[in-house]
């Protein structure tokens, strides 16, 4: 029901043409309004606060759905910012994202490639054990990727409130990589259905390039690919606990982010020369792939913890300690 109810928003207000304007810095203030005056922002809001309690299952297909309109917002994180804050009123109004680290240099708050930091207007990061809130608008903003919304963001030392946390600050980084998890999941499958249809539609020595062997393998390789992520990143949600727990976490980033790869190579191999073109809306999803595959964690950081809870976990068969994990 949540599911339907913003794609029938995302048709409407999130357009590829409405994400090239906010990706060139174009305001995004009508469609987070359009997302707010729905009441989507408060999904996980407990029904006390006015929101609408959702589970995490609920919020699986809201989140792929996100990764699937390449939406221009951090509409993920301000969502999950309602696991964070231990009452609605510890959260400021706005758009919020998180920060994947902070860090002191120079004697500056730094925070580098913030997703979404372009149109934040707070971040939420992790600074000696505690949650911080900081505003986009004292921000000093650098380091900003031609096409992408991701910066890195300075403050001063005395910038920031710390946030009343329902969540402990170490899980903050897991909470990143699962949202983006889903997202890659969603944005894999838009892909892949356009590689499909394009493929179907291209015509070449008198027949679709889709029949051709090879072209076949590529697609076929490129749907194992997309099942796998949607299976990780979905299982990461099939929880009863108020978050995915960390290591089902790092299996849906890691799974998510390897896909990311294959799949984005596959559709531009598929499409040509017309994948790479500014008018095609290929690349604001294969872009976007490539940025969240990295955000909060690539696969050989998610890797490396999962194979030293592995380890360590005293399990003889690596088949148990998966079983571990997804339990």
């Amino acid at each position: 029901m949540f599911a339907q109810a913003i794609e029938s928003i995302f048709k409407d207000h999130c357009t590829p043409q409405t994400v090239r304007s906010i990706d060139a810095g174009a305001s995004a203030d009508a469609l987070y309004a359009a997302i707010a005056d729905a009441g989507f922002l408060e999904l996980l809001a407990a029904e006390a606060d006015g929101g609408a309690g959702a589970t995490m299952q609920e919020l699986f297909p809201v989140l792929s759905l996100c990764g699937a309109y390449a939406v221009p917002l951090p509409l993920a994180q301000t969502l999950a910012a309602r696991l964070l804050a231990s009452t609605h009123a510890d959260l400021p109004s706005g758009a919020i994202t998180i920060a994947p680290a902070l860090v002191e240099r120079g004697g500056e708050l730094v925070c580098p490639q913030v997703p979404c930091a372009r149109v934040a207007a707070h971040v939420i990061a992790a600074k000696a054990n505690a949650l911080w809130l900081l505003p986009v608008a004292t921000a000093r903003v650098d380091a900003i990727v031609p096409g992408s919304l991701a910066a890195t963001l300075r403050w001063s030392m005395s910038d920031g409130v710390q946030l009343r946390s329902a969540m402990p600050a170490s899980s903050l980084a897991a909470l990143g990589a699962v949202l983006h998890a889903a997202m890659l999941s969603g944005a894999c499958k838009r892909v892949f259905d356009m590689t499909l249809q394009y493929g179907n539609d291209r015509l070449q020595f008198g027949k679709s390039i889709g029949k051709f062997q090879a072209v076949q393998h590529q697609l076929s390789l490129m749907a194992e690919h997309v099942a796998a992520a949607s299976i990780a990143a979905q299982a990461a949600f099939d929880c009863g606990a108020r978050a995915p727990s960390l290591l089902a976490s790092a299996v849906a980033k890691s799974r998510t982010s390897e896909a990311a790869q294959v799949v984005s190579s596959i559709a531009h191999s598929v499409h040509g020369a017309i994948g790479v073109t500014a008018e095609y809306d290929l690349q604001l999803f294969t872009r976007r792939l490539h940025e969240w595959r990295v955000a909060h964690g690539s696969e050989a950081h998610w890797n490396r913890l999962l194979g030293e809870a592995a380890l360590n976990s005293g399990e003889a068969l690596l088949t148990d300690f998966v079983r571990g994990v997804v339990a």
